[in-house]
C-alpha cells in the first residue's frame, strides 16, 4: 500500500472540521438570543412585561439545539416572537417563511373578523393574479386564515391578537421561499378563489437598473428599483438628475424601497435639495440608557453635495413598500419641507444592528436605534399629509 500524503492532510482536515462542529455550543447559542434581545431591542416596551414574550417551549427547544441548521431554524423562530418585520436571521434555510416585505406582495390587516388585504405590491405576482384592495384573505393552504393565524402563534407557544395578528399573516401571506404560495381569495358575495403564487424568491422579475427615469412631458420621475443599499445607486441618481430639467416637476419614487438600505445613499439623494446642513431624522439608543442610566439621543443632519443642487418643485411618492432606509429618505424630505404623498409606509422599527453569536458566528439582526422624524414623531408613525395620485 502507498501512502500518499495528501490523503493524511485530507484526513486531519476533516477530523478537525468534525472536531469543530462537535465543540461549537449551539444551545448556548440559542439561549443567548434572549438576553441579547433584553439587552438591545429598542421597542420592548411593546410587551407588556418590557421583556421578549419569550415561551416556555421556545426556552425548552434552545436546550436541544445541536446543528448550524438547528440554530437557524430556532433563530428564526425566537425573533418571531417580536411580531417586528425587521428581525431577521442573517442567514436561513431554503423552507425559510420569505422576509417581509422584502419578498411579500400583499399587505394584510385583521378588520372585522376577516384579513383584508390593503395594498398589492405593483407588478407583483399578486397584482399579476388580479388580486385588489379590499379583498379577503380566506386560507393558506386550505386551512382557514384565521385558523392559520393561530396555529402560527400555537406553534410557538405564543398568543397572537391585535396587530400581532396581522403580523402573522402577512408572513403566511409571502409564504415559504422553497414553493409557491395557495391562498384562497374572498371579494364580495363572490365564490373566493383558490389561487395558486409564485412566492418572490422565484425571479419574480427581471433584472432592472438602480433607478428608472420616465418623462412624461410636464415631470420627470425617478424610480428606485429596490436599490438603496448599494452604493452604485448614487452615481445611478445622479445621472439621472442630470437629465432634470428645471422647467419641469421632479418626482421621486419611493414605493418600491422595501429592502432599506444604508443612510449612505440617502445622504447622497437629500443632499441634492439642500443649500446647507439640515437635520433630517433623530437616533435614540436605549440599551445605553439601560446599561448606564443615560440617556443617549443625537440628530442625524444632510449636508449639501458640491455642484448638484435642485431647487425646483419635488414631489416624493411612498406607499406600503417602502421600507426602512426609504421611510427615513421620506422623513427627511418632509423636514426639509418637500411634499410628500402616498399611503402609510411600511412602518419597519427602528435602524437595525447585526448581532454575532459568540459560539457558531451566526448573525441575528434586530431594530437598536428608535428613529423619529425632526418634529420627534416616529418614523414608523409617519403618515404622509397627501393621499396618493389615482392610479
Amino acid at each position: 500500500m502507498i501512502y500518499h500524503p495528501m490523503a493524511g492532510l485530507a484526513l486531519l482536515l476533516l477530523t478537525s472540521a468534525a472536531t469543530a462542529q462537535a465543540q461549537t455550543d449551539y444551545a448556548a447559542d440559542a439561549a443567548s438570543i434572549e438576553k441579547l434581545v433584553n439587552n438591545n431591542y429598542a421597542y420592548l416596551e411593546r410587551f407588556p412585561s418590557q421583556r421578549m414574550p419569550m415561551t416556555a417551549q421556545l426556552r425548552g427547544e434552545a436546550m436541544k439545539v445541536s446543528s448550524e441548521a438547528e440554530l437557524i431554524r430556532y433563530a428564526e423562530r425566537a425573533l418571531t416572537l417580536l411580531a417586528d418585520h425587521h428581525a431577521i436571521t442573517g442567514s436561513s434555510l431554503k423552507d425559510s417563511w420569505g422576509v417581509f416585505p422584502s419578498y411579500g406582495d400583499l399587505w394584510v390587516e385583521p378588520s372585522g373578523g376577516k384579513y383584508v388585504i390593503t395594498a398589492i405590491r405593483d407588478s407583483s405576482p399578486a397584482a399579476t393574479a388580479g388580486i385588489r384592495e379590499g379583498d379577503v384573505l380566506v386560507a393558506v393552504d386550505g386551512q382557514p386564515a384565521s385558523a392559520a393565524v393561530a396555529a402560527f402563534w400555537s406553534d410557538l407557544g405564543a398568543n397572537g391578537g391585535g396587530e400581532r395578528d396581522g403580523y402573522a399573516a402577512r408572513v403566511l401571506a409571502a409564504g415559504r421561499r422553497d414553493r409557491p404560495r395557495h391562498l384562497t381569495i374572498g371579494r364580495g358575495t363572490a365564490t373566493p378563489l383558490e389561487m395558486e403564487l409564485p412566492n418572490l424568491y422565484s425571479n419574480w422579475r427581471p433584472d432592472h437598473p438602480a433607478v428608472t427615469v420616465t418623462n412624461d412631458g410636464a415631470a420627470i420621475r425617478i424610480k428606485f428599483n429596490d436599490s438603496l443599499g448599494d452604493s452604485e445607486t448614487i452615481a445611478a441618481f445622479d445621472g439621472a438628475m442630470g437629465q432634470a430639467n428645471r422647467g419641469r416637476s421632479l418626482i421621486i419614487d419611493l414605493t418600491d424601497t422595501a429592502s432599506g438600505g444604508n443612510t449612505s445613499v440617502a445622504r447622497a439623494i437629500l443632499g441634492w435639495f439642500v443649500r446647507h446642513p439640515s437635520f433630517y431624522q433623530i437616533h435614540n439608543l436605549p440599551s445605553e440608557e439601560r446599561e448606564t442610566g443615560i440617556a443617549r439621543q443625537w440628530v442625524e443632519q444632510v449636508l449639501p453635495r458640491q455642484g448638484k443642487y435642485w431647487g425646483g418643485p419635488v414631489t416624493v411618492r411612498v406607499g406600503r413598500w417602502t421600507g426602512s432606509m426609504g421611510e427615513g429618505i421620506a422623513i427627511g424630505f418632509a423636514a426639509i419641507g418637500k411634499r410628500v404623498e402616498g399611503s402609510r409606509m411600511a412602518g419597519l422599527l427602528g435602524a437595525i444592528y447585526d448581532y454575532r453569536l459568540e459560539k457558531s458566528g451566526q448573525i441575528i439582526k434586530f431594530p437598536s436605534e428608535r428613529l423619529s422624524a425632526v418634529d420627534g414623531t416616529p418614523r414608523e408613525k409617519f403618515v404622509p399629509r397627501l393621499a396618493p395620485p389615482p392610479r
